[in-house]
């Protein structure tokens, strides 16, 4: 079995954000393009990404300091759980965006609709495929969101 331990980035986000305060909250919310750069020894992982439209980034929070487990998330006025949100603030600092995959050229991904900084290290990468997520409700955010 796998150890938290064992977990390192296989990648690094190139990004135009340099800086949280010039990141949106959301990837939906961006139409900037970046690169996630996977490291050579990883590469052969990416064979027959390709085929795919939009892929699931998982990545670290690195510059996310301390936990609340009672946040206020960007639709709502009211506090809320924080495994209840998106919020960076979190026991384990794991993000999850999915973004257009526009291109891959050997290691390098580019991709559309970033909500991560410049040096974001990259835990893993899954291809999107909207049939696996079903019927889905959005609990809290119904009416908040188109």
């Amino acid at each position: 079995m796998a150890q938290i331990a064992d977990m390192k980035p296989i990648g690094v986000i190139h990004s135009p954000y340099k800086n949280v305060g010039e990141c949106p909250n959301q990837s939906y919310k961006s139409k900037e393009i970046a690169e996630v750069e996977v490291f050579e020894e990883y590469e052969d992982g990416l064979n027959g990404i390709d085929g795919f439209s939009h892929i699931v980034i998982v990545f670290l929070f690195h510059r996310s300091k301390g936990y609340s487990l009672i946040v206020a998330p960007f639709h709502s006025n009211h506090l809320r759980g924080v495994f209840a949100t998106r919020s960076p603030r979190r026991p384990n600092p794991i993000g999850i965006s999915i973004v257009r995959l526009i291109e891959r050229r050997g290691n390098i991904l580019k991709i559309r609709g970033i909500d991560m900084i410049e040096g974001t290290p990259i835990l893993d990468i899954k291809p999107y495929v909207p049939l696996f997520d079903g019927d889905v409700k959005i609990g809290w955010l119904k009416g908040k969101i188109k």
